[in-house]
């Protein structure tokens, strides 16, 4: 935490030139930034694996036929299709889940009152008037909706919201071209065919951890979501 702490703080004199008060808050900018450069591999490599997913698809469709009143049967020969084609269904998954320690370190970092068993000086910094250790309960509580840092949050929250949009139009785009289902064979496996109908609509689960977490861990959240969008333009395309 320490260490991390003291990385925060020297990105922050190092851009407090062009971004004065708010330089802190570009540090977290800039170290999301430098957590996705590093994940870009994976990235990659997940885009790939969709593409090749989606080849596959042709034969998924012909096993879903095939075994259409066996979905054990099916889900097993979907998975060694997979296998046989070296092509994983989880690719797409490591990039967030090796993003995870980021975000989790960033939220303990601002949501602790001490460091070291010192007082934590970077929740003195602010987004404009917004305390990056603040929530938006607190801009709730103090009556600030409709001052500075009520418009922070809500600058927030609409590049969220866009991001999710893009991201369900696309979700939707994408199971209609598969036919609506997942690995197992959508409705032939027991759930699965409402939760392939409910994910289009997670990425909106975004603007809720926007909400609850301190506003460092937030603007993470924003930056990646914005990043992943554009990423996925050019990856995807």
């Amino acid at each position: 935490m320490s260490v991390f702490a003291s990385l925060v703080e020297r990105l922050a004199d190092l851009l407090q030139p062009l971004f004065h008060a708010s330089a802190a808050a570009a540090a977290i900018v800039l170290f999301t930034a430098l957590v996705r450069l590093l994940v870009l591999p994976l990235s990659r490599a997940a885009a790939r694996g969709q593409r090749a997913r989606a080849a596959l698809q042709p034969r998924v469709a012909e096993l879903r036929q095939k075994y259409r009143k066996d979905p054990e049967r099916l889900q097993k020969a979907v998975l060694e299709l997979h296998t046989e084609e070296k092509v994983s269904p989880l690719s797409g998954c490591l990039p967030s889940l090796l993003q995870l320690p980021a975000f989790l370190l960033l939220y303990r970092l601002f949501s602790s009152s001490t460091i070291g068993g010192e007082g934590n000086g970077l929740l003195g910094h602010r987004l404009l008037a917004a305390p990056l250790g603040g929530r938006w309960a607190d801009v709730l509580a103090d009556g600030q909706v409709f001052g500075v840092s009520g418009f922070v949050y809500v600058a927030l929250f609409a590049v969220v919201a866009a991001v999710a949009t893009l991201n369900f139009l696309r979700a939707k785009r994408s199971m209609a071209e598969s036919g609506g289902v997942g690995l197992g064979g959508g409705e032939q496996v027991p759930g699965r065919g409402a939760v392939s109908r409910a994910m289009p609509f997670m990425s909106y689960f975004t603007l809720v951890t926007v909400a609850v977490v301190p506003l460092a861990a937030a603007l993470y959240v924003v930056t990646s979501t914005a990043w992943s969008a554009v990423e996925r333009a050019v990856l995807y395309r």
